[in-house]
């Protein structure tokens, strides 16, 4: 048995994801350790009750993991055999057998995984190959539904080489549903960059459905600041929001055609509108303290009614830095503020919040 969480991360931020697991666990009064190492993008943290700390830290609430897993088994030897090829799908039962209570119930679904690292990518043929044989022979054995089944929990299978590998158990609700914990999105041919991409995910990750149908809708208004080129507005726009565009630099002039876009060119700090908006959002590149205390400003005066703003981490305590910004964010905005947050797969070296005043009028 191996009792712990699980958690896969962007590779090279294992350290952060190590510290937000190890603090907020004692702050939940757990006691345990983390256990990782550089690039390999993920996390291991041991504890006795993995899944009483699993329900007691939900998914949602983690920043810098992508997946949070309870672990049930590290198998060091993956089928290896002597003198016969490796029964890898064997040893992944067998290790259920042993992990599981008898008589448990058959999983929903099963991935098999690796990391998002670049030791682990030449595994990817094996994940795929391995995966294919595991569904089959874990229906045979009874430890998988004859049909996918979501409400279930999800078995996941995560490759660390060709001989090794971690079992861990994804709950409905608690977790996240694409593989490896990344949405895989398209860049669009007429988004004006790459940055769209962010508040693309950014949609589909910190709102669920329900939200995303209620506000995101046409008509709407919002605020996009240090706006150029024009990624996150063409989002808005194509979720039918009308938006004013705020940054001294230019917009790609497919965007203005749109007619919903007004371009403004002013400073995204010292600029507020005169009306209530729907939503601000803010990619600016500046000091994330400076980032978060305007945004609460925007917040706390009633400007606006949600927003998704990023937060550039430095180089070093960045684990430090991010639990500082939110603090410091939630006391500026001097009201009840919800906020979520996560390292997107398509931020680099920054976090990305939601936000929205528990206390508005308007839903």
């Amino acid at each position: 048995m191996d009792s712990g969480l699980l958690c896969y991360c962007r590779a090279g931020f294992e350290p952060e994801l190590a510290a937000e697991l190890t603090e907020r666990a004692a702050e939940l009064g757990f006691a345990g350790y983390a256990r990782t190492e550089r690039g390999s993008a993920f996390v291991h943290y041991a504890c006795d009750d993995a899944a009483a700390l699993s329900q007691a830290l939900p998914f949602s609430r983690l920043i810098f993991a992508r997946q949070k897993l309870v672990s049930i088994a590290d198998l060091a030897t993956l089928g290896a055999r002597a003198s016969h090829k490796p029964d890898r799908v064997g040893a992944i039962r067998d290790a259920l057998e042993r992990s599981l209570p008898a008589g448990g119930a058959a999983f929903g679904d099963v991935l098999v995984e690796t990391p998002d690292s670049d030791a682990a990518k030449p595994l990817a043929g094996l994940a795929r190959a391995l995966g294919n044989a595991l569904r089959a022979g874990l229906r045979a054995s009874g430890h998988l539904t004859p049909r996918d089944d979501p409400s279930r929990p999800r078995l996941h299978v995560v490759l660390v080489d060709g001989d090794r590998a971690h079992l861990g158990i994804a709950n409905p609700g608690d977790r996240s549903d694409w593989p490896m914990g990344i949405p895989r999105l398209r860049m669009h041919p007429q988004a004006p960059s790459r940055s769209a991409l962010k508040l693309e995910e950014a949609f589909l990750t910190l709102l669920d459905a329900r939200e995303r149908e209620a506000w995101l809708r046409d008509g709407m208004h919002a605020a996009d600041l240090g706006a150029a080129p024009g990624g996150w507005s063409w989002v808005l726009v194509r979720n039918g929001l009308h938006v004013t565009s705020v940054d001294n630099g230019p917009l790609a002039p497919h965007l203005l055609e749109s007619g919903r876009v007004d371009h403004l060119r002013a400073d995204g700090f010292v600029w507020s509108p005169k009306r209530p908006l729907d939503w601000m959002v803010c990619d600016m590149v500046e000091q994330p303290r400076r980032v978060a205390s305007r945004m609460a400003t925007w917040l706390r005066e009633g400007w606006c009614r949600r927003t998704v703003f990023n937060l550039k981490l430095p180089m070093k305590k960045r684990w430090d830095e991010t639990r500082q910004c939110l603090a410091a964010f939630v006391a500026e905005a001097e009201r009840p503020v919800e906020w979520r947050a996560r390292q997107l797969y398509h931020d680099r070296e920054e976090i990305t919040v939601f936000a929205r005043m528990l206390d508005s009028t308007r839903a």
